[in-house]
């Protein structure tokens, strides 16, 4: 057989094709494809368990059945949490089930919230009627009330407008929590970035692309400033109650401003629940602001999944250095350590929800 001998200088350049083809392939990953790994190379290592006990405030569980609170337990143990504080209790009957399961089970282990609908506000009745279902709920058991961001965004009156934060219908709603002395955990509007253009300017284009339902504007269903500032005034208007201002308003990118409203409204308190990755960018600033209002901070997760903690742990607690958060689409950037003090760790894991929620077990907290 003949073979027709391919000269080399014709292999360099079809070699040359080759890498030069890689070469553009490369160049039109998407930004989505692109992970690089970090050559860095620092000291740190994965904080796995809490320092202190802690109680989570922002957990939401459907699911609360005597099988189902025995594996959460195996978790919560294991992470060195000693509450959990369920959101998501609903009212009535619901809650009523959940409540009955807890004492059955793990009586100290879990607090629930419960919920307010309010669909059918601008009816005659309607503010009697859910001021004395949510006296029933708490006198039930439940420890406190928790608020959807779908006040706000989703819920009209009557008439078919939209209900606003601080509508005067709701302040029975209000005024009864502050006479059955629980707190009010309230999650308000989004990220202002859902509002901003989705350009390359946007942080958060990245998790606005993958969930594109996120997306808002100034008609939809109000602009982000206005709907923060009914929160606001709400709060001002009902000094006698305690607020807790889920994901720390929206203002852990913005802690100077932060700071301010709390100099402002002494009866709001924030969660850090899934905004730790705003606070891991900035470590000298958050930790300032972690000293300054030490009794105003409380720890929370909101997505129950146990992998995650860690990262959250070794934010508040190390001092290391450029570690990878757990969400890409939530920040593309690395996380360092606040390296909080004791006593500040000790107020955010657990002192000041036992100041804001009635009936916690000081026990679970003793060392």
């Amino acid at each position: 057989m003949n073979y027709k001998v391919i000269p080399k200088t014709h292999c360099l350049f079809f070699s040359a094709i080759v890498l030069w083809s890689n070469a553009i392939l490369a160049q039109e990953m998407s930004f989505e494809e692109y992970n690089p790994k970090s050559t860095l190379v620092v000291p740190g290592k994965e904080v796995k368990r809490a320092k202190f006990p802690f109680v989570d405030v922002h957990s939401h569980q459907r699911d609360m059945s005597v099988s189902r609170l025995n594996t959460l337990v195996k978790d919560m143990d294991a992470l060195n949490e000693a509450v959990m504080v369920n959101l998501s209790g609903g009212s009535g009957a619901a809650l009523r089930t959940k409540l009955e399961n807890i004492k059955k089970s793990h009586a100290n282990r879990f607090v629930v919230f419960a919920n307010v609908d309010f669909n059918g506000v601008g009816k005659t009745d309607w503010g009697e009627k859910a001021a004395t279902q949510l006296e029933q709920d708490i006198k039930n058991g439940a420890k406190g009330l928790k608020i959807y961001k779908s006040l706000g965004l989703h819920y009209k009156d009557s008439n078919g407008k939209r209900l606003a934060i601080d509508d005067p219908r709701l302040d029975i709603i209000w005024k009864k929590c502050a006479e059955m002395g629980i707190p009010v955990l309230i999650h308000a509007a989004d990220p202002k970035s859902f509002w901003d253009d989705m350009d390359s300017t946007n942080e958060r284009w990245l998790e606005l692309k993958t969930h594109p339902r996120r997306k808002r504007s100034a008609t939809d269903p109000a602009p982000w400033e206005q709907i923060i500032q009914e929160q606001h005034r709400m709060f001002k208007k009902h000094p006698n109650t305690k607020f807790i201002n889920a994901h720390m308003g929206w203002y852990a990118n913005n802690l100077g401003q932060l700071g301010k409203l709390l100099d402002e409204i002494p009866n709001m308190n924030v969660g850090i629940a899934a905004v730790i990755a705003e606070l891991g960018r900035q470590p000298q600033n958050a930790r300032a602001f972690f000293i300054k209002y030490q009794d105003r901070v409380l720890f929370g997760k909101d997505n129950w999944k146990p992998r995650e903690f860690p990262t959250y742990f070794r934010v508040l607690e190390s001092n290391d250095e450029y570690f990878p958060y757990y969400k890409k689409y939530h920040a593309f950037w690395a996380m360092y350590g606040l390296n909080l003090p004791d006593e500040v760790l000790k107020k955010l894991y657990y002192k000041n929800a036992i100041k804001l929620i009635p009936g916690l077990d000081k026990r679970l907290f003793e060392q």
